[in-house]
Parts: structure tokens; C-alpha cells; sequence
């Protein structure tokens, strides 16, 4: 029996879906493919890797608006794949099939962005070629991905730049403004576990894509055929520009810049632990932060670069545990704080010292509500904001952030803008904000500005003058940002801004916990949660979609002895934000319940699972209340969490 033979058998018993046998079909048939590509599916067949089969060929990896991201090694890998592994243990092949992140998908991505940016500069009137720069991390096969894209994208017509080594995401972000590129891309799977990696697009102005340009290159990405991608195989670096170290002087003065107050800085600079959790981080961090006199001490094991991640669970800085050796490092050195970044440097972790000197985590919330608050107040006491605020500075955060960073803007008399979840929608507001003031800066003053050449001092200026200034923003998940230098979340610029605030309040010899407990009784105590189920493979899909359908077909009415009092559904709702802009529609639910408490609905875009978060605000008026505030809405907290876990399970089986 052939090996499509028995690939069909499995078909017709029910062990292999349809569409994963007529893909793999496609596949194994294929003369133009490489012979160690029907090898691989041979052996998987032969060995009745069945499951595995199905999760690689059921569909094909779709190109979404912020590009591709997933397995690049199989739960099961053929001998063939693995070869002559490497010493990091990365296989000699990336993962066989159509829903793996492989050698060919990474081909397809490229050929169609490079055909969207070819067709957007000709009918722009431009006659430049497609400029393409791409980052990557350390991922497995991310330095051969890039080189792969940058190769192809030459071998296309255009002109492609990469850089010596591995790069942050948000060095990316800036570099394609800084080097006039027509797109951009950050071969990452940012904080994902090591099996996975990605391809994450950027378009001119430096931003993830948005509409129009998001739906233009999938189209023309899902145009590309299996046989146009074998002549791209092999890598020619021959054309390719290679960036060296002098290249990155922009970007870590850029990282410089973001300090407000210098004299603080000098006084009383933090004593660090720092950990890059083997991924960019340290890379522009480090030499920033020694350069303002902090005093950066480095977890040795975990500043190797290493694609296993080997001394975590997850390389993600929001999880207790992968701060775990360095909060030992700051317990050992007394430390005045831990800093963590994740793989590709775009999302920040922190632990911090409680009144009795414990180390404590703070949330992504917390991160963003402090920073936002010292850096709006910071922005007001150096006169670059009215000390009565304006409605032309604005706090961008996303909806699922905690509703307490937008009590802080308002008490500081700014405007708050909600976006859908991804920086893309925050790079979005921050193109229209310097589009608007470059009108009408022309239009007022007959003046035309270099608005790249300009400091962030010079652009707030300008943006409150003629536009509206972003000041600061930012995801629950672990990501800041607070100028519009680049345009995608910067955990190197949270790191020096986390540490401009730490200084401050050694100064003022106050804790973390003492300066949020002091906005708890300004704003009232904020509490927020997040619920995440994991389904994996192609059964996971079907599970987290009946869960997002079921919301939308049946909404829920009760949670135990809580009403749900409200429900918005922005897949068919109209919701206009702050600039009075309507917000595109999505698989994304928000809920208001009886008892005060909210919460939002969404698939995640990037891993297989269904996040819920829940949002909780209680009244406090004096100090002596706070730690029983605290516990009562704790208890209520969990048992609205256990609720709204339980109603998805059912959901996910129905």
C-alpha cells in the first residue's frame, strides 16, 4: 500500500480529517518539492502519527493581519527533520506540512508582502523598490527564516537589509522608520514555548498592519501557489545588506530619551536585577541602563541566548516562575528591583520590594498604572503638559486593560483611547495623530517638518499644538510603550522607564506597593483577573469557536446569584472610541454584571487558547480600610472567576 494509500485507509476510519488527507496528498505527490519533504510525510504515515498528521495538514497556516506564527517543530518529528541537529538542539528541518511554520510559509509571506508593497509604491506614484528590513530572535530557525525572507525578497526585485545578529521587535519597529523601508519583519514567536516561531509584519510607517494594507497582503499571500516556492529554497545573502552594531546607535538614543526627570535618575539610580529570559532583551537594555549610572546586575544562566529557554517553564516575565533565579539574584545582592523581558524584548515583568523588603510580582495593570501616572505627573511638573491637563494629550490602552490607567488620565485631566487588543491598533491611532498634525501644521503655518529628525520632546510640541500627544500606553499583557518614535510595545523602553520610577521613589524612600496603595485611595481599588483555557490542535479550534458562537447565539443571563446587566458585542455592535472613531468589529464580548463587576471575551490571536478578563473596582476612603477592601473583593474575584471558567467548559462541549 502506497503512502497516500494508507493516508486515505486513515480517512476513511475516522483517524485522519478530510482536509489534512487531501493537503497531505498534495504534498507527498508533489515532484517540485524537495525529497527529504515526502520522506518526512512517509515516516509519519508509516509510524501512524495520526494526530500529528491532522494538526499539520489539516488547514493551511493562514496569513492573519499581524502575519503567521506557530509550530515550527512537530510534537512528533521525523528522523528527517531532526538530522544533523544543532548543538541548541533546532533540528536540520523545520516541521513538514501546511499549518507548521516552515521553510515554505515563510516563502509564501514573503512573495506576497513583496507583490502588496511592489503594487502599493507603483499605485502611490513611487518608483523606489520594496525595501524589506527583518529582525529576528533566537529562536529555532529564526536566524535561517530571515535569511530565507531576506533572500527571497531579493531574488523578487527588492531590496532587502538584515542585521548581524538577533534584534528586539521594537528595535525593528523604529529601524523601518529609520531606514526608510517599505515594510518590515520580526521573525519571533515572541514569549510562545520553544516549539514555536513567527513572522510578524510591519508596514512603512513602522506599525503591525492595519486595513487597508492587512487584507490587500493576505489576499495576495493566500494567492501564492505550492509550486512557485521550491525556486526560493536555496539562500543568496549576496544582495542582501547586513547591519552591523553602529547601525543600532538611533534606537539606544532613542532609549535615552525616554528619561524625564535626569536628576533623579543621577541621584538615586536603582541597583537592578535583569533578566533577558535568554531571548534580545539585555542586547539594548543593558548598555543603556549602565550608561545612566544603574547598577545592572545579570542572571548569568538565563544571558545565554538559548532557543530552548532552558531554565523556565515559559520564557514569559509575566509568570512567577520564570523570575524565579532572579528574584534568588536580588534576595542574594539586595537589589532594589527584578526586570524581566521576554524572548523578542517587546513585554516587561517586574518584582519589586514590599514595605517589609519581600519581593513581590506586580501585574501587567499595575506596570501601566504606575508608569502612567509617574510619567504623566513627571510630564506636568517639567511644564510639557498643563498642570490642568488637555484634551490634546491622550492615554491609549486597549479595552481589556484595567479601567483604573483611564480614572488616572481623567484625574489628570487627558483623554483616554480604547482600543481592540494589539499594539497594531495603538500604532494605528499614533499614524492619524501625526497625519493630523502634519495638515495642519501646513495648513495653519505653511510649514513642512522633518518629523523623524525630531527629539520626543520636540514632537510633544508639535503633537499638542496641532494634534493630540500620545503620553503613554499600553496591553495588560506585559506591554508599554510612551512615544511615537516607533510604533509597536517596547519592553527596552519600559525597563528604563520602570527604572526612572524606581529611582523616584527611593528618593522619596516609598515602595511600589506604598505608591499604588496611594492611588487605590485616590481611584478607589482596581482589581483584575485573567482566565485562560487552552484547546490545542484542530479538536481545540472547533472548542474555542463554540465557546466565541455560543456568546454571540446565547448570551449568558447569570453567573450563580449575579445578573449579567449588560452585554456588547463588538462583532455587531457600533462602538465609537474617544476620537469618535468607529472600532472595527471582532469576535470580542464585554459583559456588566450585577454586583459592579465586568468582564471581556476573545480567542487570542496568537495561541491556541480563549482568554477572559474580569475587572473588579471597590470604594476605599481611608488607609486603615485597604487590606479588608482587598480581601473581600479577592473572595468575590475567585468565585466570579470559578463561574465564568465554568459556563466556557460547557460551552466549549455544546
Amino acid at each position: 500500500m502506497s503512502i497516500i494509500e494508507k493516508a486515505q485507509s486513515a480517512a476513511d476510519e475516522g483517524k485522519l480529517l478530510d482536509s489534512a488527507v487531501e493537503n497531505l496528498k498534495v504534498w507527498a505527490s508533489a515532484e517540485f518539492l524537495p525529497e527529504w519533504v515526502g520522506a518526512s510525510i512517509s515516516e509519519l504515515v508509516e509510524q501512524e502519527a495520526w494526530d500529528e498528521l491532522n494538526d499539520r495538514f489539516y488547514k493551511n497556516m493562514a496569513f492573519g493581519t499581524g502575519g503567521i506564527r506557530g509550530r515550527t517543530i512537530g510534537r512528533v518529528s521525523s528522523s528527517v527533520e531532526i538530522g544533523n541537529e544543532g548543538p541548541q538542539g533546532t533540528p536540520e528541518h523545520a516541521a513538514v506540512g501546511t499549518n507548521v511554520l516552515n521553510d515554505f510559509n515563510i516563502i509564501k509571506a514573503t512573495i506576497g508582502l513583496f507583490r502588496y508593497c511592489e503594487k502599493y509604491l507603483r499605485e502611490s506614484g513611487r518608483h523606489d523598490l520594496p525595501r524589506f528590513i527583518i529582525a529576528h530572535d533566537v529562536r529555532h530557525f529564526s536566524r535561517h527564516f530571515c535569511e530565507l525572507a531576506a533572500s527571497t525578497w531579493c531574488k523578487l526585485g527588492g531590496q532587502a537589509l538584515i542585521f548581524d545578529g538577533p534584534r528586539s521587535t521594537p528595535q525593528l519597529s523604529f529601524c523601518v522608520r529609520q531606514f526608510e523601508a517599505t515594510c518590515g519583519a520580526v521573525i519571533t514567536a515572541s514569549h510562545n514555548p520553544p516549539h514555536d516561531n513567527g513572522f510578524k509584519a510591519y508596514f512603512e510607517d513602522g506599525a503591525q498592519v492595519v486595513s487597508p494594507h492587512a487584507e490587500g497582503i493576505v489576499d495576495l499571500v493566500n494567492q501564492v501557489k505550492l509550486e512557485e516556492l521550491p525556486e526560493f529554497l536555496e539562500v543568496n545573502l549576496d544582495p542582501v545588506v547586513t547591519l552591523q552594531q553602529e547601525a543600532d546607535k538611533p534606537y539606544l538614543s532613542l532609549l535615552d530619551e525616554m528619561v524625564i526627570d535626569r536628576e533623579v535618575m543621577q541621584k538615586e539610580a536603582p541597583k537592578i536585577v535583569f533578566s533577558p529570559i535568554h531571548g534580545t532583551g539585555a542586547i539594548s537594555s543593558v548598555p543603556v541602563l549602565e550608561k545612566l549610572g544603574v547598577e545592572v546586575i545579570e542572571v548569568p544562566e538565563q544571558s545565554v541566548l538559548d532557543p530552548r529557554f532552558p531554565t523556565v517553564k515559559s520564557p514569559n516575565p509575566e509568570n512567577a516562575e520564570a523570575l524565579e533565579m532572579a528574584i534568588a539574584k536580588a534576595n542574594e545582592t539586595g537589589a532594589d528591583v527584578v526586570v524581566a523581558t521576554d524572548p523578542d524584548a517587546d513585554r516587561m515583568g517586574v518584582a519589586v520590594r514590599n514595605p517589609e523588603g519581600e519581593m513581590v510580582l506586580l501585574t501587567g495593570n499595575q506596570i501601566g498604572t504606575v508608569l502612567a501616572e509617574y510619567r504623566i505627573s513627571t510630564l506636568k511638573d517639567a511644564e510639557i503638559l498643563p498642570e490642568d491637563g488637555t484634551e490634546s494629550a491622550a492615554l491609549i490602552k486597549t479595552f481589556v486593560t484595567s479601567p483604573m490607567q483611564e480614572s488616572v488620565a481623567d484625574w489628570h485631566g487627558l483623554k483616554t483611547i480604547n482600543t481592540l487588543t494589539g499594539f497594531k491598533w495603538i500604532g494605528e491611532k499614533l499614524a492619524a495623530y501625526e497625519a493630523e498634525m502634519k495638515a495642519k501644521l501646513l495648513e495653519k503655518e505653511g510649514l513642512a517638518v522633518d518629523y523623524d529628525a525630531c527629539d520626543v520632546w520636540t514632537r510633544a510640541d508639535l503633537l499638542l499644538d496641532y494634534s493630540t500627544y500620545f503620553v503613554f500606553g499600553g496591553e495588560e499583557s506585559y506591554g508599554y510603550l510612551a512615544t511615537d518614535k516607533l510604533r509597536d510595545k517596547d519592553a527596552n523602553a519600559a525597563v528604563v522607564m520602570f527604572c526612572e520610577l524606581a529611582a523616584y521613589l527611593k528618593a522619596n524612600e516609598m515602595t511600589f506597593p506604598e505608591y499604588l496603595d496611594a492611588l487605590y485611595l485616590q481611584h478607589g481599588y482596581y482589581e483584575e483577573k485573567t482566565i485562560n483555557i487552552y484547546y490545542e490542535g484542530a479538536a481545540g479550534a472547533q472548542k474555542i469557536k463554540n465557546i466565541l458562537d455560543s456568546y454571540r447565539s446565547n448570551p449568558p443571563k447569570a453567573f450563580g446569584d449575579v445578573e449579567v446587566s449588560g452585554f456588547t458585542d463588538f462583532g455587531k455592535d457600533e462602538i465609537i472610541d474617544a476620537d469618535g472613531k468607529k472600532i472595527p468589529p471582532q469576535d470580542f464580548y464585554f459583559l456588566e454584571l450585577g454586583n459592579g463587576y465586568s468582564f471581556a471575551v476573545r480567542g487570542s490571536g496568537t495561541e491556541p487558547k480563549i482568554k477572559f478578563y474580569v475587572f473588579g473596582r471597590s470604594e476605599v476612603s481611608e488607609p486603615e480600610e485597604l487590606p479588608s477592601v482587598k480581601e473581600a473583593a479577592g473572595k468575590v474575584m475567585q468565585e466570579m472567576l470559578e463561574a465564568i471558567e465554568a459556563d466556557a467548559r460547557k460551552r466549549a462541549e455544546a
